[in-house]
């Protein structure tokens, strides 16, 4: 039995200094927290291995967007897996703002005023769905004249990444050769833009089956693979699915403020994908129960110090 210490935090004190007292903490999160640091690090420091990263759209409406977009390009994952409103809302970045706001203000006057709301973050029609549909008209005209006519989620991800500025994701999964798999790609402004244009192109398809091809491949090769799970939904469970045919994860970091009881997805720890095969017995994971707009920032930080 290891005693609880409690925390000493001096001035100018790291971020992995306090990863590491909240690992000798021993309380509650902040250990889980901890430990899912430790087994990040073992994960991106493995030589043969294939390290996924899933998350929601949402979170890159936020600040978050610039950690994952830095974790890409410092190439920590080999594959993506997300919805198709992180297409929208990195695209829309590279052109307009988002803006604070609060959880609490007059829905009915910000409709109004055509601004949206995704919890405290402000959304001004402007910076979304007119900004989308003037960028992908023109992204897919560029794309469909070059002779392209059938494209896995992954490829257009590609093409709207080259057309973007470093400040994006996509942009960076481009330059360094990340697939980016887009489950439901119709799901979200970008794809109502492709599912738009398609209606005087008929020529052009979006070809799934690809992206599950390219999956297919990468997961059979694999000797080991992890995975860091932000959220539940469809990425959650495409990531899973995967690798349940080379018998498992080997690393699993879940961050989700999803409840278990309820029976879903999201909420499901790892141990329940266990049953299912899709985690090895023997792999190193942990859940954090936190939102990850607080946690992944101090991961990430205790990461860039230890890698």
């Amino acid at each position: 039995m290891k005693k609880v210490k409690d925390f000493e935090i001096l001035k100018g004190s790291s971020a992995d200094a306090l990863i590491r007292q909240m690992l000798e903490g021993g309380g509650f999160t902040a250990k889980n927290v901890a430990t899912g640091v430790d087994i990040l690090e073992a994960m991106l420091k493995e030589q043969k291995i294939l390290n996924f990263l899933s998350f929601p759209a949402c979170i890159i409406a936020t600040g978050t967007r610039g950690i994952i977009r830095d974790m890409v390009k410092r190439n920590w994952f080999h594959v993506l897996v997300t919805t198709c409103g992180t297409l929208d809302h990195d695209l829309a970045r590279c052109y307009r703002d988002y803006f604070q706001g609060d959880f609490y203000m007059d829905d009915k006057e910000l409709h109004r005023r055509n601004i949206s709301r995704l919890g405290n973050v402000l959304v001004p029609n402007a910076s979304y769905g007119e900004i989308i549909e003037e960028k992908m008209v023109e992204f897919l005209n560029s794309v469909y004249a070059e002779g392209k006519r059938e494209l896995a989620t992954y490829e257009l991800c590609w093409e709207i990444g080259k057309r973007l500025n470093e400040n994006s994701i996509l942009h960076w999964c481009w330059k360094n050769g990340i697939p980016v798999i887009v489950p439901g790609i119709t799901d979200g402004a970008v794809g109502y833009q492709i599912w738009q244009f398609s209606q005087d192109h008929k020529d052009l398809k979006i070809n799934v089956f690809k992206d599950e091809q390219l999956l297919n491949d990468m997961v059979w090769e694999a000797e080991k693979s992890g995975a860091l799970i932000i959220g539940g939904g469809i990425s959650k469970h495409h990531v899973l699915w995967w690798n349940l045919f080379k018998k498992g994860l080997d690393y699993a970091v879940y961050i989700t403020t999803a409840v278990e009881y309820d029976g879903s997805l999201s909420g499901a720890r790892p141990r329940e994908a266990i049953s299912w095969g899709k985690i090895r017995e023997k792999a190193k994971t942990v859940t954090i129960e936190a939102d990850v707009t607080i946690a992944l920032p101090i991961i990430y930080a205790a990461l860039l110090e230890r890698l």
